[in-house]
């Protein structure tokens, strides 16, 4: 084993969406990626692809984050290729879309199905890279939580409520990687990916997303490519950061101006 000179990253859920995104992008930036999936093989071997037409060594591995043995498999094979381990983003995860009104809609099996992934999962990931990027003496971690962990509005109760633990883990574990490992955490709202549309029919999306786009300040729901290059701006910059849980909603936790404020046009003038 000889130790590289290009940063190892390790992109859990990176198959498609959001993950897929930020693989790549690393990629770009001069980093060697593992791309983890549980199912879509065929999504993240196209994913490996061009990565590695963007110059990066790669290694795909097939695994359930809600297995602990799976997490440090991961780990230890990133560092037996390639002798560094200097990256992590925790972007696995799980949902059952479920309507906030069906209180039975949700069983304690979908809770720590949920809960298993969103939660423990990502605490195993950091659990199994921590020894590996403090005998570099250096490491960043990022949890891609949801803003449905602040709002409490998500694609179900126990998704929200899976991604608030999240969120608080990030700055409970934010005391003790320190010095050497930041870790924080993005909240993103709605995202144009797969992971949306798998809750609603073709026609039901296209209308959400232009009811989402007229929610927020920014009118847009925003890319994956858009939601990673925040993952990925955690990762490289933000030094003097750690504990934080940043929102990337396009402005939804900013509310709406009521009718009776002043108008646009005003300040247009």
């Amino acid at each position: 084993m000889n130790k590289t000179a290009r940063k190892v990253a390790i992109v859990t859920g990176s198959a498609t969406g959001v993950g897929a995104a930020a693989a790549l992008m690393l990629a770009q930036r001069g980093c060697n990626v593992v791309i983890n999936y549980t199912k879509s093989e065929q999504e993240a071997q196209a994913t490996q692809k061009e990565c590695a037409a963007a110059g990066a060594e790669t290694l795909v591995f097939q695994g359930d984050i809600g297995e602990d043995s799976v997490c440090r498999g991961m780990a230890q094979a990133a560092f037996d290729k390639w002798g560094r381990l200097d990256y992590l983003i925790n972007n696995a995860a799980k949902t059952k879309f479920n309507p906030y009104e069906d209180l039975d809609g949700l069983s304690a099996d979908d809770f720590l199905g949920i809960y298993r992934v969103n939660v423990v999962g990502a605490y195993q990931m950091v659990r199994a890279v921590a020894p590996f990027m403090r005998q570099g003496g250096r490491g960043s971690i990022v949890n891609n939580s949801s803003i449905g962990g602040i709002t409490g509005i998500a694609s179900s109760m126990a998704y929200a409520a899976s991604k608030a633990a999240l969120n608080m883990m990030t700055q409970s574990l934010s005391l003790v990687l320190g010095p050497e490992i930041r870790i924080n955490a993005i909240a993103p709202g709605a995202i144009q990916t797969r992971w949306l549309q798998g809750g609603m029919t073709p026609e039901q999306y296209q209308q959400f997303l232009v009811a989402a786009a007229d929610m927020v300040p920014l009118k847009m729901v925003p890319t994956a490519e858009q939601i990673a290059e925040a993952l990925v701006w955690f990762l490289e910059g933000a030094s003097a950061v750690t504990g934080e849980v940043l929102m990337v909603d396009a402005g939804l936790h900013c509310g709406r101006l009521p009718p009776t404020s002043s108008s646009k046009a005003k300040w247009d003038k």
